[in-house]
């Protein structure tokens, strides 16, 4: 290097390493030229001296180009380098498509991605090739794009080993052409493109010790296109492994067909073949291993067997097939004996039951099989011998035969896919598609690899001088002097294997020889060719050689070659197979082209030829046949010719591992294919050039830290770049500059990155000691700062200290005075309180003792007083008694005589009567209150959920309580009686004791006795109240046992409220959640109406281009001549004229006519031809007559299968979806052509007019199914309010439960439970009698609304069936009633009268050339309302025909403007308003019509005014289905128009355009960039998104939809970025994350601005918003890791390992995500949301379903202005 030392210290190279092929060292010590060893230090640390014996060791890439897109790249072009790439992508990135210049490198997983979607297809197409990440659909893309661009042919050729990946690259390459190109009208060639790939795999792919599904042959599949579109393909094969059907090594299997018809043999329809498992057969049994892990064998001949069908192969033949793939199995299994030791001879058993199967099944004589199995005939100039055969040599004339039928039998497939996929018409361009196998070295290297290795030298010589042209032609036109790049040209090797006397020559010259061998041609090459540098003779082995190809040298064994370049068949076994009797069979054999051989064999035993041959001619047979080697070099070179002619594609397949395990990097088995494939051949052309290109906008990107001052100021980008590379690269020869790029030689780019790691590190440095002085200056000042403060603390803490010592004194002083003061005055009041006490004593004493002697005199009063009462009560008492003994004993007598006089009177019967006649009454009345007991406590019960106990509980409890609180009551009053009694006592003992001490001179006597009685009254008093307080006690405790059981009682009911309560919230949330549920299947409801409104509007595009296509025809049958092919057979004049149909010009009264004149024929009425018919087909045409009763009969069918469905939708709701979709299904599966069984002629415009009628029928048929759809989910609504309203009581209920158990919780009283429990009853009552009347309310109302419906339907079918004539006569007699209607006072005066005849007027006025610019000031929806004041008119005359008619024609006219709009008729601004447009006027129509309408629930928001102007006699709920459909129809226009202007617009401005300037140097070279500046930026998206808003605004359209469509659009934004996120590596950056988090904010602010945060727009950010967040985070530890993990909760875990697997760390700033880091990611995300399949890429064409609400207009009718811009004059304002 010019400039410096690359291997200096510090520098890393790669050294050569037995076990990882290469690896890293550091150099320790600088490397001075001269120098023998080269001091290294390895990752291990250990030090090396490196012998230089050569060359220096190649060095190692700086970290940023390492893991780039295109290794050509790279800065130091070697094998290590691209070794190390690959290895790193492949392992921490798990990237498997690479690009090394025009190569893709594809690295064979062994685990299935998900980056092969159908979203990763369209991702990919239309985008260059340096776009997006590495992939097979970028290189598919640029072939595909260079055929439509230049109309060039292209090829993709795709090889490599076994196992590398080679059938599944195919596979999608022709998955994406397919999708991609498409085909023209409506065949299904890109199904039968995909479906050969089953069948080639079951013929021609085995099992192999390296690869379960390896392809034993290479084909050559020519996809062709016209027009951009797939019209066809067909598929070459070469060189098929036909000794594989013999013989197969260990580990190995046959050809899969095999497995598959033996894995089953238990059908019915493989019964008779003889089969059984795949181990009792010879042929199949040989490698031991007759089941592969990764196959199903009987899942695979299903697949087959589809395929085969679909291709076209009749079901006969694919059994007539099977049945010769068995007889080769038989073959195999037929045992043949030697007759003696020497083996001069053999035979077969005529009992085996091998050759019994074989002869069967092919239809051939046992006895000529056994015979021509072991014997040859040998034809000599006279005679004709029988030569016998030994046993060896009629095992291999088996086992030639078997292998001879199986190489027929493949050629056969590939004719019969090859005529299936022939296209009729040809194609313009193409694009091939070459899956070839790759170069192979084995331990015994055979024929077949010689033709491999022959092959892969001439692909090579093909790639390489491509390679050089491309490279060439850079250097042209970049207009670099350039001189001529050596490569390495394997012309000689090819013209070794070859040219004249080449090995190829000899082989041919040996096998010509009746006695030639392989011993014999390895004499003749080592004689011939032993001089060329090209060819070598092994030292050991004696019938070998050596060829030195350009992957390396191959030693191949002659054994076999001679004998398989022959390919010798017994040709009498041969002629056997062609007489015999299977068709098949035959076929096979004459589709050679040796029947005359065959034909000259016969004869050979009769008249002899004119000619003598020689003794050892052969036959005439043998010498026509080319040998294998001839045949394969000619398609090989007719190959070369077809690639020559196109571009090619290179595909190389790499093998990473031989054990097949996923992301596992064997570098050894990768080198190996890396030599063998021709990627280092590129990179060493590359390397010889300039590999290194950069355009000068890039270079200034990068590298602007490199450049000066002055030389920036300039303004030519390539001056500034050659003035800097000028100063950094003093050497010219090293770089050039071209007219857009700066070429660099290898390694010129790893020194300017060193340079710029240099000036960014010294810039670094610079900023970091600036920093580190000023924060070293900021921290002393802090310091200082800091002293100071702590100085003017501390004193000032000293002298507050000093502050607080003299406080601290003083108050020490004050205490001690205040203390002893406190003691002295403590001490006093102590001894004046002792005195006070002594006093109060001494007082107190004598006033005792003068008591004392008070109540002593009193008692003494009392017990003279109470023995003087006692005394006279005892003298009363005793006369009373005896007075009432004297009573008693008279009043007993008396009695006595009473009793006997009463019990004569009870003996008679009136007495009894008289007796219980007040009693009948008394139970009487107790009954009647019995019976009004029990009512009410039912009617209490019977309340429903909200009672809590029964009404005995709570009466026996009141009366429990009432009883409790009168027996409180009683002891209360019984207990003041007793004290105030207690008192009178007292007052008289006190008065007594007054007297007693006037009294006080009473002798000791009578104060011994006072206080004897005081004693004994003390006693008795003690007693009374002692046994009154036990009583009082004991009830007491009664009345505490029953208020604790009323307690538990009311705990109890309090715990069963709450419970109830828990019930009632449970059954609240249930409802919630049942009503969510309702609203969730609601959604589900509308999304599949709306994508069945999608099918219809498909399946009536179809019938208007049906119809144009008629007209056409129509006219083109005066200009062209009478053809006799029919309409089902003619696919192709099908296919064109559904692609040339012209528009449609038929009226759409005639439509209207049609549909109405063809409706289902009742049963018992044979349908009859209309008059129109015989016209035009004429009369006694007897084939039309049946081709329309045929017409009649098939749409009776359909009529009546829809009967059906319309039936079982009736019955069942829950079989909505599947019952609704049964009849579309079925209308779109079936083809019209054979639906209605007409022949196709352009002479008979009759069977055209039936073939539109039956569309009119079809389409007829739609229109009833979408208002059944529509009565079904009208249904449903009426549920969900129902359910609505259900919940709203049980709220009200639980709320009202609650307030309850808040009362009962505060009073605990009596009143207040029995009030509650009472008021509880009759809520509850009262709940329950609403309940069952809204049920009944509702079951009536939906018997009565289906009831309604049905009779809407049958009078629908009526009068569509009354036919043209009966419409004509309505209309008549309206339009003679409708100028006679008279303007009564109070007439409605909303309303334009018109007539029948005017309808075509009004549509072209208010639709089709209706413009909002030439009327500046109407209203945005007033086609709508002028449309609705018509249908009033028609309702006010009861003419229901002309308003639906009205009605139908401004829908059609509506959908033929957006038909219109769809052909691109408008310019690209004014489509969406278009569309807006009309979706407004179409709303508002349908908002008309239910605001008018005669269903109440529509009345709320209407004036007195309005509700004047309500629709009276035609219901407007059918019109309203259609007005519904065609409004969503028109918002996924919408949707599809905005997309349309917006998708080219998203990536380049969410992810390329950068607002944030400085930030894009920061990303690392090496990936293939676009060049040119980004097309649009964010302003432009922002402004683009308002001129919707504003579109949607202008035109009046409800803000509510206005908003869905704004979240769909921002939902694509988001989808659509985070798409391209995901598939390119270089937008995964730390600085891209944030110009992505910026450009989110601003779509954020936008959402703000316009007032759209609640319209959920926000919630579809939010992927886009955690994949920027992602970006940005830190992503080193597990904590880390588990931030993550929490943060990503709307992206997928596919995602986001995809993410963090592409990240690329900014180059010296952020180190690269460790493997261990994003498994931990991995495997956190898996335990967080389930291992189960995740999307990686987002659906961007998933629509939300769409709620149109009803708004109602505040416009009223009559104040309606119609501007006279509109040309309606004929119409008259009643």
């Amino acid at each position: 290097m010019a400039a410096g030392d690359p291997y200096a210290q510090g520098a890393r190279v790669w050294i050569p390493d037995c076990v990882e092929v290469w690896r890293v060292a550091e150099i320790t010590r600088d490397y001075k030229e001269g120098d023998d060893i080269l001091h290294l230090r390895l990752e291990d640390g250990s030090a090396l001296a490196y012998p230089i014996e050569f060359q220096l060791p190649p060095l190692c890439n700086p970290d940023c180009l390492s893991g780039a897109d295109d290794l050509v790249a790279l800065s130091y072009l070697h094998e290590p380098a691209v070794l190390h790439s690959l290895r790193r992508r492949f392992l921490e990135a798990n990237a498997i498509y690479t690009y090394c210049g025009i190569i893709l490198v594809a690295i064979n997983p062994y685990k299935p991605l998900p980056i092969y979607e159908e979203e990763v297809i369209y991702a990919y197409s239309g985008r260059e090739m340096g776009d997006m990440d590495p992939h097979i659909f970028a290189l598919a893309e640029e072939a595909y794009k260079q055929m439509v661009r230049f109309g060039k042919n292209q090829s993709l050729i795709i090889s490599g080993e076994s196992g590398a990946g080679k059938t599944a690259s195919a596979k999608y390459a022709m998955r994406y052409f397919t999708t991609v190109g498409g085909c023209l009208g409506h065949s299904s060639m890109e199904e039968k493109v995909l479906a050969s790939s089953p069948i080639m795999e079951a013929f021609g792919n085995a099992k192999t010790i390296r690869n379960d599904n390896s392809s034993r042959f290479g084909k050559y599949i020519e996809i062709g296109f016209s027009q951009a579109h797939v019209t066809g393909a067909i598929i070459k094969t070469y060189l098929l492994e036909k000794s594989r059907v013999t013989f197969q090594v260990k580990a190995e299997r046959n050809y899969h067909i095999f497995y598959q018809l033996c894995a089953s043999a238990t059908l019915p329809e493989l019964q008779g073949l003889g089969l059984r498992g795949a181990e009792s057969f010879h042929y199949t049994c040989q490698g031991q291993c007759t089941v592969a892990q990764s196959t199903n064998d009987a899942a695979d001949l299903d697949s087959t067997r589809h395929a085969f069908s679909l291709l076209g192969v009749p079901e006969a033949n694919q059994l007539e097939l099977f049945s010769i793939l068995a007889a080769i199995l038989h073959l195999g299994n037929i045992v043949v004996r030697g007759r003696d030791r020497r083996g001069d001879g053999c035979f077969v058993e005529p009992a085996d039951e091998a050759l019994g199967l074989f002869c069967t099944l092919l239809g051939v004589e046992a006895s000529q099989v056994m015979r021509w199995l072991c014997h040859r005939k040998l034809v000599t100039a006279g005679e004709t011998y029988l030569k016998p055969l030994s046993r060896q040599q009629a095992l291999n004339s088996q086992d030639a035969l078997a292998k001879h039928m199986y190489g027929q039998v493949f050629r056969w497939t590939v004719s019969r896919v090859n005529r299936a996929l022939r296209s009729l018409e040809g194609h313009h361009t193409s694009i091939g598609i070459l899956d070839i196998y790759g170069f192979e070295m084995f331990e015994q290297n055979s024929f077949e690899q010689f033709c491999i290795n022959y092959a892969n030298e001439k692909l090579q010589q093909l790639f390489n001088l491509h390679v050089f042209k491309l490279e060439q032609e850079e250097y042209v036109t970049e207009e670099i002097p350039w001189v001529f790049v050596d490569f390495c040209d394997n012309q000689p090797c090819i013209e070794l294997i070859e040219g004249r006397l080449g090995i190829l020559d000899l082989l041919n010259e040996e096998c010509k020889m009746p006695q030639g061998s392989d011993r014999s041609w390895a004499q003749k090459l080592y004689q011939t060719h032993l001089s060329s540098s090209h060819f070598q003779k092994p030292k050991r082995p004696t019938n070998a050689f050596v060829v030195c190809h350009f992957a390396g040298k191959v030693e191949y064994q002659c054994d076999g070659f001679v004998e398989k370049n022959r390919d010798a068949v017994p040709e009498e076994l041969v002629g056997l197979l062609r007489a015999s009797k299977s068709a098949l069979l035959t076929e096979l054999f004459l589709e050679e082209g040796d029947g005359p051989v065959s034909l000259q064999s016969r004869r050979s035993s009769g008249p002899r030829m004119a000619g003598r041959p020689s003794r050892r001619s052969l036959p005439s047979s043998q010498k026509s046949k080319k040998s294998i080697s001839s045949q394969f070099k000619a398609s090989l070179n007719r190959l070369m010719e077809t690639l020559g002619s196109t571009t090619p594609h290179y595909i190389r397949c790499i093998k990473p591992n031989d054990g097949k395990q996923p992301f596992v990097f064997d570098s050894r088995r990768a080198v190996e294919q890396l030599r063998a494939c021709g990627v280092l051949e590129t990179i060493r052309i590359s390397a010889s050039g300039y590999p290194s290109r950069w355009t000068y906008q890039e270079f200034l990107e990068r590298y602007r830290a490199l450049v000066s001052r002055e030389e920036l100021m300039g303004t030519d980008e390539k001056q500034i770049c050659s003035l800097a590379l000028k100063r950094l690269l003093q050497d010219p020869s090293k770089y050039q500059c071209g007219k857009s790029k700066v070429f660099f030689r290898a390694g010129q780019v790893a020194y300017l990155e060193d340079l710029r790691y240099r000036r960014l590190r010294a810039a670094c440095t610079l900023l970091q000691r600036h920093l580190r002085g000023w924060l070293a200056r900021r921290r002393f000042g802090r310091a200082r700062a800091a002293a100071v403060c702590l100085q003017r603390h501390a004193r000032g803490m000293l002298a507050r200290r000093f502050a607080r010592m003299l406080r601290r004194t003083r108050a020490a002083v004050m205490l001690q005075k205040t203390l002893r003061m406190v003691l002295a005055r403590r001490s006093y009041l102590r001894v004046r309180q002792a005195v006070i006490t002594i006093q109060a004593f001494a007082r107190g004493m004598f006033a005792r003792h003068l008591y004392q002697q008070m109540v002593w005199h009193q008692k003494a009063v009392v017990i003279q007083a109470a023995v003087r009462g006692w005394l006279a009560r005892t003298h009363y008492s005793r006369l009373r008694g005896a007075v009432i003994y004297l009573q008693c004993c008279y009043r007993r007598v008396q009695a006595c005589r009473e009793l006997r006089r009463l019990r004569v009177e009870a003996r008679s019967v009136e007495h009894y009567k008289q007796l219980h006649k007040g009693m009948e009454i008394k139970v009487i009345q107790l009954q009647c209150r019995l019976d009004e007991q029990p009512c009410s406590t039912v009617s209490c019960a019977g309340n429903g959920s909200g009672m809590v106990c029964s009404p005995t509980t709570l009466l026996l409890a009141a009366s429990a309580v009432a009883i409790w609180a009168q027996e409180k009551q009683r002891l209360v009053e019984q207990l003041s009686g007793l004290n105030a009694a207690h008192a009178e006592e007292v007052q008289c003992l006190r008065a007594e004791l007054q007297r007693l001490r006037e009294d006080a001179a009473r002798d000791a006597q009578v104060q011994q006795l006072q206080e004897r009685l005081a004693e004994l009254e003390r006693h008795s008093v003690k007693s009374c109240l002692g046994q009154e307080v036990e009583e009082l006690r004991q009830r007491l405790a009664e009345v505490e046992a029953t208020k604790l059981q009323l307690g538990e009682e009311r705990d109890a009911l309090v715990q069963r409220m709450s419970e109830q309560s828990q019930d009632l919230e449970e059954q609240h949330q249930r409802a919630v959640r049942e009503s969510q549920g309702l609203l969730q299947e609601l959604e589900e409801e509308r999304a599949r109406y709306q994508s069945l409104v999608q099918e219809y509007a498909r399946l009536e595009q179809g019938y208007e281009n049906l119809r144009d296509e008629v007209a056409f025809h129509r006219q083109s049958t005066l200009r062209r001549s009478p053809s006799s092919e029919s309409f089902l057979g003619s696919e192709s004049s099908y296919l064109s004229s559904m692609s040339t149909a012209p528009s449609r010009d038929g009226s759409d009264q005639q439509a209207e006519g049609l549909e109405e004149r063809w409706q289902p024929v009742p049963e018992g009425l044979q349908p009859q031809p209309s008059s129109e018919v015989l016209l035009n087909g004429g009369m006694g045409q007897d084939p039309f007559e049946k081709a329309y009763l045929l017409l009649l009969g098939q749409l009776n069918a359909v009529n009546e299968e829809l009967a059906r469905t319309r039936e079982e939708l009736r019955r069942s709701k829950a079989s909505v979806e599947p019952e609704e979709r049964k009849p579309l299904d079925f209308l779109k599966r079936r083809n019209i052509a054979e639906m209605l069984g007409l022949g196709r002629s352009p002479e008979k415009a009759a069977v055209d007019d039936d073939l539109k009628h039956a569309y009119d029928a079809v389409q007829v048929a739609n229109r009833l199914l979408a208002s059944q759809l529509q009565e079904e989910k009208q249904q449903h609504e009426e549920e969900v309010e129902g359910l609505h309203l259900n919940i709203y009581s049980l709220k009200q209920l639980s709320q009202q439960q609650a307030a309850l158990i808040q009362d009962l919780q505060r009073d605990q009283g009596q009143e207040g439970l029995q009030h509650h429990v009472l008021r509880l009853k009759e809520e509850n009552w009262e709940l329950a009698q609403k309940l069952e009347k809204q049920e009944r309310a509702t079951l009536k109302l939906q018997k009565q609304l289906r009831a309604y419906a049905k009779q809407i339907q049958e009078l629908t079918v009526k009068r569509e069936a009354t036919g043209p004539a009966q419409e004509l006569a309505a209309s008549a007699v309206v339009l003679s009633r409708s100028p006679m209607v008279p303007s009564l006072a109070g007439l409605s005066q909303a309303m334009l009268a018109w007539r029948m005849e005017d309808e075509g007027r009004i549509i072209k006025a208010i639709i089709t050339d209706y413009k909002p610019q030439s009327s500046p000031g109407a209203l945005p929806d007033l086609p709508a309302y002028v449309l609705f004041l018509c249908f009033r008119h028609a309702d006010h005359c009861c003419d229901e025909p002309r308003a639906r008619s009205l009605l139908d024609a401004a829908i059609d006219a509506i959908k033929r403007v957006m038909k219109v709009l769809g052909l691109g008729v408008w310019k690209h601004s004014d489509d969406f308003d278009m569309v807006v447009l009309w979706l407004a006027n179409t709303c508002r129509l349908l908002n008309c019509l239910r605001q008018y309408s005669q269903d109440e629930s529509y009345w709320q928001g209407n004036t007195a005014r309005q509700n004047e102007h309500r629709l009276q006699n035609v219901d407007p709920q059918s019109s309203c289905h259609s007005l519904g459909a065609l409004s969503v129809q028109l918002y996924q226009q919408l949707i599809r128009t905005a997309e349309k202007r917006l998708k080219p617009m998203i990536v380049a401005a969410m992810l390329e355009s950068e607002p944030i300037q400085g930030l894009s140097s920061s990303c690392p070279p090496g990936h293939r960039q676009s060049s040119a500046a980004p097309a649009h930026t964010l302003p432009e998206l922002l402004q683009q998104l308002g001129s919707f808003r504003a579109a949607l605004d202008r035109h009046g359209l409800a803000p509510s939809v206005g908003h869905q469509a704004l979240r769909q659009l921002l939902f694509l934004i988001s989808g659509t970025t985070l798409n391209y996120l995901l598939l390119r590596k270089d937008t995964c950056s730390w600085s891209r994350g944030i110009q992505l988090r910026y450009n989110i904010s601003q779509l954020e602010q936008w959402l703000r601005a316009e007032g759209l945060q609640q319209s959920g727009a926000r919630e579809v950010l939010e992927p886009l918003v955690q994949a920027a967040q992602l970006l940005q985070v830190k992503k080193v530890t597990e904590e880390d890791a588990g931030a993550l993990c929490s943060l990503c909760t709307v992206l997928s875990p596919q995602q986001v390992v995809k993410i963090l697997r592409a990240y690329t760390p900014a180059v010296g700033l952020e180190e690269r995500i460790s493997p261990s880091f994003i498994s931990s990611v991995e495997k956190q995300l898996q335990d967080q949301y389930g291992g189960g399949p995740s999307q990686l890429l987002v659906d961007t064409s998933h629509l939300f379903p769409v709620h149109l609400p009803f708004t109602a207009s505040p416009l009223h009718l009559d104040e309606l202005r119609i501007p006279d811009a509109l040309d309606l004059a004929f119409l008259v304002r009643l």
